[in-house]
């Protein structure tokens, strides 16, 4: 595979250029951000406000600039002039007819004559676009060549947002660490766990949320949960063939790693992160040694969307807004859990989230997990927004205090004890790649899965509860509620009290 590489490389690059060799855009009149100027403008926002960075709420320079930083890859949201409240509408339209298929119509045909107006050369609609639209939500993944094209088009009544999409840090050591790796098999000491029948070990910080006495009523059993993430390793038995009998399994991949092919990279984790979220959410209570996870009964949607924990890259948040439309229409899911995120917001994930919150599911996602250095931040998206539920992780004792790679702020909802306050190291447990023998994971990466499954466990004492109901279940079981902490929400939640 190391071999390939290079030959990959050079494809990319040779299909780049006959895509737009002849597409060279025009440069702005004023002199383009250089990208170490751009991510210095991101920084002082993300450090003098509680807010991620909106490409919308940005004027036009600062916009064009990122373009020309990331291929000119953008993403048009947009409605019939006149319409309202799509935010609450936006899983009930029909994109293929009527007035939105005429307005997506309109749009292109209008970016085209744009495009050739102000470049002064001729595109076509396959050159425009940089992916083809879903049939489900009115996005449209194109390029914008010109600056006047963005600020003509920004400014239009039947477009929503018009923003960059494949725009990253990089050099800046702001957003969280990829997050990759495989939990490594590890010598677990005694304490870090305790054994149930038929010999499942049970992680040492669930006994900080009652986890165990929440299972004499509730294992999750007919609830589904959804991963959104990086896969699952098909060589782990435990999210394969021993994953348990009676429980729905499905593994499924939407992430294209090549914007020039349709195909994906299917279920298969090529990082570790999603298998060790799912272990942790949904791992069976088997007699082999490894560890249980929460909602150990529940069916388990896994959906590979991003190759790793930051939604930056254009096919990462295309792939996140495809596992949310699948999720949203899955009759047989009610959790989501969501342990990706970016210092960016991202229109496309917006309304893939939307979408599936709209449609009844109980949105989990993680607050924020970095390195100590650029754990200042506040919670990220789409933590951040009001259809999602923030998690984050925690030391064991008091006071309250975020685990070392852990965000907090005022967004937050829920905490989960994921780290020893005595000992950085000691952490919870997970599923390793392919072994019975558990790793180590943290993080609000976890905490949220933890979190999922715990939603789980309140779903399944009656299926037939809204989500409204399981959340106000889990606010009224959490340690600060009724009130909210500035930095932790309502706290962590007892899984016992929440599921009697």
């Amino acid at each position: 595979m190391q071999r390939l590489l290079p030959l990959a490389l050079l494809l990319s690059l040779l299909f780049t250029g006959c895509q737009t060799g002849e597409l060279q855009p025009e440069t702005t009149t004023s002199t383009p951000l250089t990208r170490s100027a751009l991510n210095a403008r991101v920084e002082t926002h993300l450090q003098t406000t509680d807010e991620v960075f909106d490409w919308n709420a940005a004027d036009v320079a600062t916009v064009w600039s990122a373009l020309r930083l990331s291929d000119h890859q953008a993403v048009l949201g947009y409605q019939p002039a006149g319409f309202t409240d799509l935010n609450a509408q936006i899983h009930t339209i029909d994109v293929t007819a009527g007035a939105w298929l005429q307005t997506r119509d309109e749009l292109v045909s209008d970016l085209l004559a744009a495009t050739a107006r102000h470049t002064g050369k001729t595109v076509t609609e396959a050159e425009l676009f940089v992916a083809p639209d879903d049939g489900v939500l009115p996005i449209l993944e194109i390029r914008i060549l010109h600056p006047e094209v963005l600020a003509e088009f920004r400014q239009r009544a039947d477009v929503r947002y018009l923003e960059p999409s494949n725009y990253t840090l990089q050099e800046v050591q702001l957003r969280s660490g990829s997050g990759c790796g495989e939990a490594a098999p590890s010598a677990v000491p005694a304490a870090d766990y305790t054994t149930v029948s038929p010999g499942a070990k049970v992680p040492w910080n669930y006994r900080y949320m009652n986890i165990e006495q929440a299972w004499e009523r509730s294992q999750g059993e007919d609830i589904g949960v959804c991963i959104i993430d990086s896969g699952t390793y098909p060589e782990q038995n435990e999210l394969n063939g021993t994953f348990g009998s009676g429980r729905a399994l499905t593994r499924l991949g939407v992430y294209q790693p090549s914007w020039w092919s349709s195909r994906t990279d299917g279920p298969d984790d090529q990082c570790g992160h999603g298998t060790q979220m799912a272990g942790v959410a949904t791992a069976p209570r088997n007699g082999n040694g490894s560890t249980v996870g929460v909602a150990y009964r529940s069916d388990l949607l896994a959906i590979r969307a991003a190759s790793d924990v930051v939604i930056n890259a254009s096919k990462e948040k295309r792939g996140v807004r495809d596992a949310l439309v699948i999720a949203g229409n899955s009759a047989g899911t009610q959790v989501i859990s969501m342990s990706i995120g970016d210092v960016f917001s991202s229109g496309t994930v917006e309304d893939g989230v939307r979408y599936a919150h709209n449609r009844g599911k109980l949105i989990l996602a993680a607050a924020g997990t970095s390195f100590s250095w650029t754990s200042w931040y506040g919670v990220i998206f789409p933590a951040s927004m009001d259809e999602t539920v923030a998690v984050t992780g925690i030391r064991s004792g008091t006071p309250f205090d975020r685990c070392d790679i852990c965000h907090d702020g005022s967004k937050v909802d829920f905490a989960v004890v994921m780290q020893r306050r005595e000992d950085d190291e000691r952490v919870s447990l997970t599923l390793s790649r392919e072994s019975n023998q558990p790793g180590y994971v943290s993080g609000s990466s976890a905490a949220t899965a933890t979190t999922a499954g715990i939603a789980a466990l309140v779903w399944g004492t009656d299926p037939s509860q809204s989500r409204e109901q399981v959340l106000d279940r889990m606010k009224r079981a959490a340690n600060f509620y009724p009130s909210r902490d500035g930095d932790f929400g309502w706290g962590v939640i007892d899984a016992d009290q929440a599921t009697r």
